[in-house]
């Protein structure tokens, strides 16, 4: 299982870079990133999350399925993902986030997403979907581009959770997977 990421380390908000079909380890990362997801009650990883800002992530919307039709069975890999559009009325949604754990909050997406992509068998695909897995496919891409659900919630919100954030980036949490907190900086001495 892989270390996860926690709010407030700088890889978090870099844009990732994109990958060749020959990528070190791909095959081990994918495996290891779906057994972390798993191990973590996650549905959806960006690879930025486990420390790699590379464009990949993964989704299995597959805990929705008893609920949701067109999660059933939902399990894809998307290495070098391009969203070409969203479209659909907006809906606002309770989201969280495995490096932002223990905060929830409501965030507006569109309802569907056409997006291309390559699998882990690079195979090329250009597909379009809506619901709940347009959603898990937007939160994880905006990973990529170094955006975070947080972004996207209103300045009051925003204000309301500072202290759990900041909480977060100084390691004050408890989770049931481990996770990598961003370097501390050495203070400077006034000699």
């Amino acid at each position: 299982m892989l270390p996860i990421v926690a709010y407030g380390h700088p890889v978090l908000r870099k844009i990732s870079r994109e990958i060749g079909r020959d990528h070190p380890g791909l095959q081990d990362l994918i495996h290891n990133m779906f057994e972390t997801m798993y191990e973590s009650v996650g549905v959806g990883l960006a690879a930025p999350q486990v420390n790699r800002s590379i464009r990949l992530f993964i989704v299995d919307a597959s805990a929705y399925g008893d609920k949701i039709p067109e999660a059933a069975g939902f399990k894809k890999v998307f290495i070098n993902p391009e969203i070409l559009e969203e479209s659909g009325e907006e809906h606002s949604i309770d989201e969280g986030c495995l490096s932002i754990p223990h905060i929830r909050e409501d965030v507006t997406r569109q309802e569907k997403v056409r997006i291309k992509y390559y699998d882990e068998h690079w195979a090329f695909h250009e597909e379009q979907y809506g619901g709940i897995v347009a959603r898990i496919i937007q939160h994880e891409y905006d990973h990529l581009e170094g955006i975070l659900f947080t972004d996207k919630i209103s300045s009051l919100r925003k204000t309301l959770i500072r202290k759990k954030l900041h909480d977060i980036t100084k390691g004050k949490v408890n989770t049931d997977y481990k996770m990598i907190f961003a370097p501390r900086r050495k203070k400077l001495s006034n000699a």
